[in-house]
């Protein structure tokens, strides 16, 4: 549970490559996350060719310091799944799987929105030349820290209601 609260947004990379086992260690923890009638309807695309990166990272203003990360991975859901209405929620719990994965491996991740923004799924579509029956939900950088944060202090007791 450590990874749950030491888990940052970690935006600043070393030049260091991420080791294969670990990208699949990450992976592993992203498909191990419940999903709606376990459709499974996800797919991820790791992307470390550094032109692709260039160009994922112009997707978005937020996203241009992702171009410096070694690795990016961009988790889609299929349009033509069982309840594709739950696929974004299904990732949604997949992308926070893979991120306190991350930070137990020692890694640093940010999750980098594109659902529900059409304009950045379609230039992400364009870029990885997706198939139609795949929707774009996110890309996640990842790497070795070159930044330290200290716990974020989430905690609100107030924004809390037990109802007994």
């Amino acid at each position: 549970m450590d990874s749950v609260f030491h888990r940052r947004s970690i935006r600043k990379y070393k030049a260091m490559p991420v080791e294969r086992e670990k990208i699949i260690r990450i992976l592993q923890a992203a498909m191990a996350a419940p999903s709606a009638c376990n459709q499974q309807a996800w797919r991820f695309y790791v992307v470390t060719e550094p032109e692709k990166k260039k160009a994922l990272a112009g997707v978005s203003h937020f996203s241009a310091f992702a171009e410096a990360a070694p690795v990016l991975i961009v988790p889609v859901f299929r349009n033509d799944s069982q309840l594709p209405e739950f696929a974004p929620i299904d990732l949604s719990a997949a992308v926070e799987n893979m991120l306190i994965e991350t930070d137990a491996l020692g890694l640093g991740g940010v999750w980098l929105g594109v659902y529900p923004r059409q304009e950045r799924a379609e230039k992400i579509r364009e870029i990885l030349e997706l198939p139609e029956n795949e929707t774009p939900f996110a890309m996640v950088a990842i790497g070795y820290p070159a930044e330290v944060k200290g716990p974020s202090g989430r905690w609100h007791e107030e924004w809390v209601t037990f109802v007994e």
